[in-house]
């Protein structure tokens, strides 16, 4: 009598043992399952480097769009046309929204990188905004201009001045125009280059300033100010829009095609048309 209860009793204890077995398993596999779609579900990060003006601004409007899609976007602001490259090519950052491909293939050219394009976002007219002189027929002889001090840009500045009549180039010097393929220059303008963040500043020193609009909204100017705007339908215009960048290993990462599938949709394209009064035109 007593040896079967006894094994009654062992036979109770492999039952229970078994039992907690087979849930504990169960119980560890559910949990790797809700760990697993934990992960899954997870945010990827973007993190995209811009001018604070307008393209962070832009930016935030596409964040949370982009939120919705799994996407948190974040936006490292940067006042220079220097950090927000050499961050995308260190991997502190994954793309940035500064610059226009002229820019971008000279910057490549002369750093040996190889960023590149991966949609074009808006268009920022040139201005020429008055200094000392407020208004282009009345600039004195000598008359001091000043012109950002970079390749593309001084370049896309002489052909505003050209534009306007103020000086002629080689018929050929398009956007790789420097200052060498002026043929005539009947004020004889003195230019001063400077960085392009500069040039608000510079106003009360100079004559006037070709200056890129994201600086001008910046420095609270307006384009309807502008003594002259690039023509929308000239060359600058086709050639100057503002892109998403990024190296060359990540121009097919689904999360940043998101970026500029939203960037190029119709929310941010009504945001910028009512935000900058024609001082940034969408490109889509």
């Amino acid at each position: 009598m007593k040896s079967n209860i006894f094994k009654k009793a062992i036979a109770a204890v492999l039952t229970l043992t078994i039992v907690g077995s087979v849930a504990a398993c169960s119980a560890n596999t559910q949990a790797a399952t809700i760990g697993n779609a934990a992960q899954n579900s997870e945010n990827v990060v973007l993190k995209v480097g811009a001018n604070i003006t307008p393209h962070s601004e832009i930016l935030e409007v596409a964040k949370p769009i982009l939120a919705e899609q799994g996407i948190t976007l974040e936006i490292v602001k940067l006042e220079d046309s220097i950090t927000p490259n050499t961050g995308v090519i260190e991997g502190s950052l994954d793309a940035n929204y500064f610059q226009h491909v002229p820019y971008l293939e000279q910057f490549n050219k002369e750093n040996g990188s190889t960023l590149v394009s991966v949609g074009a976002v808006h268009y920022e007219p040139f201005g020429i905004y008055a200094g000392r002189t407020k208004d282009l027929k009345d600039l004195p002889d000598g008359a001091i201009v000043a012109v950002p001090n970079n390749v593309t840009n001084e370049a896309r500045a002489l052909l505003l001045l050209a534009q306007e009549g103020i000086i002629t180039l080689k018929e050929d010097a398009g956007i790789n125009a420097t200052v060498e393929d002026i043929l005539e220059n009947p004020k004889n303008i003195q230019f001063k280059e400077l960085a392009p963040e500069q040039l608000v500043a510079a106003l009360p020193d100079v004559d006037v300033a070709v200056i890129n609009g994201n600086y001008a909204i910046e420095g609270g100017l307006h384009v309807s100010q502008a003594l002259a705007v690039e023509a929308n339908d000239g060359l600058a215009a086709q050639t100057y829009g503002n892109i998403i960048a990024t190296s060359a290993d990540k121009a097919n990462d689904p999360a940043i095609k998101k970026l500029v599938e939203v960037l190029q949709g119709p929310e941010v394209s009504a945001y910028i048309k009512a935000t900058y009064d024609g001082a940034v035109v969408p490109l889509f």
